[in-house]
């Protein structure tokens, strides 16, 4: 019994045709991955400086509120008190420097 030689000779082709686009087959799959990779790292690379700039920003705002809120005149009027008290009690001091920023808040 004997095969037809045209049936031989499509399935060789056949054969022949799938082993030939193995190779760039495999190399258009690794250049898609590599590809995909890079592009997620750059993406994660954005994201990162996106956050980082964020956390910049909210510092700055930070340092610069609690510069904003320190009341200069009444800290250098206590601490101007504080040199010109002649006692030695502390707790005396600390009552009177309260009460002296106190009066300059208002």
């Amino acid at each position: 019994m004997s095969v037809n030689g045209q049936i031989t000779d499509a399935v060789t082709q056949v054969n022949v045709k799938v082993l030939a686009e193995s190779p760039a087959m495999s190399l258009s799959n690794l250049y898609q991955t590599i590809s995909q990779s890079l592009s997620l790292s750059a993406q994660n690379a954005v994201t990162s400086q996106q956050q980082t700039n964020i956390v910049h920003q909210a510092t700055t705002t930070q340092g610069v509120s609690l510069l904003y809120s320190v009341d200069t005149a009444s800290l250098g009027e206590a601490t101007a008190e504080i040199f010109r008290s002649t006692s030695q009690n502390m707790a005396t001091n600390a009552v009177g420097i309260a009460e002296i920023i106190a009066a300059a808040k208002q």
